[in-house]
């Protein structure tokens, strides 16, 4: 059976990266973390971006699968001239 667990960005990287590292060691499969702006509880205190922490994440960890929960895409429009 795989494994997966969620990440809140909410800690500066000294701390997040013993978060995911941590994950790694306890053998989950994949960790994802949210894509908001902020999320209930959360929002007056620290948020970080999602890319910035998966980049991040992928740096400190080796077979961790990563991802994000929820992603706001905005529709590409090309520009004409």
């Amino acid at each position: 059976m795989r494994l997966s667990t969620v990440i809140l960005p909410i800690h500066r990287w000294a701390e997040g990266q013993k978060i995911w590292q941590r994950a790694e060691d306890l053998g989950f499969h994949a960790a994802y973390t949210y894509d908001h702006l902020a999320w209930r509880t959360f929002r007056d205190g620290p948020w970080f971006g999602a890319v910035p922490t998966l980049t991040a994440a992928a740096a400190a960890t080796r077979r961790l699968r990563l991802g994000t929960l929820v992603t706001s895409v905005k529709p590409f429009s090309p520009i004409t001239v």
